[in-house]
């Protein structure tokens, strides 16, 4: 079987589609563990109404947007593999798979952690999951360098720089959390 020509195309445009939603519903969907465990600081009756509509919410994000994203994803991804058979032999294929499938653990462990949640025996505190919400940014940042640079990956004092601000970022985002809630704990 023969693909039309424009195959390629409409496989890598709707595979960054599917990868814009995926990370979406995944950074999204930590955010709401975290709103989801900061409620049990309300009163009991807030936190009973609070716990279920988070709960609503998580699912349906999980089932209804996030995990058919990954589902396109992975889908035009073999979709592209097919047209482009060489790449899988490509060492910057084969390093972006394994970021791929650290995703892919990440993915299911936060259903893992939803069902956690939705039982009340998730032992995360906010700060916590806030520092795992950093972490499909990292792989993101990494597949996309990948994606672009391929084989000629950048490792010039340039890129270094670049990951350090990045690194910089992910850690002022951390302190930055840390000194709002002390001060709302002053409060």
């Amino acid at each position: 079987m023969t693909l039309p020509p424009e195959a390629y195309m409409w496989f890598k445009t709707l595979h960054i589609i599917g990868v814009v939603v995926w990370f979406a519903g995944l950074f999204y969907l930590v955010r709401l563990f975290i709103y989801h465990i900061e409620a049990k600081e309300l009163s009991e009756d807030l936190k009973f109404a609070f716990y279920e509509q988070y709960s609503l919410m998580e699912k349906r994000l999980a089932n209804i947007i996030t995990t058919p994203g990954m589902i396109l994803t992975l889908t035009m991804a073999c979709g592209l593999l097919i047209v482009q058979p060489s790449w899988i032999y490509q060492t910057w294929m084969q390093v972006k798979l394994v970021f791929v499938g650290a995703l892919l653990i990440y993915h299911f462990y936060c259903y893992k952690l939803m069902n956690m949640l939705q039982n009340n025996k998730c032992k995360w505190t906010g700060q916590q999951m806030r520092a795992l919400n950093e972490l499909p940014t990292l792989l993101l940042v990494i597949v996309v360098m990948l994606v672009v640079f391929k084989n000629n990956f950048p490792t010039s004092a340039a890129t270094w720089f670049i990951v350090s601000l990045i690194l910089l970022m992910l850690f002022s985002i951390q302190y930055y959390a840390k000194i709002r809630r002390l001060k709302e704990d002053k409060s």
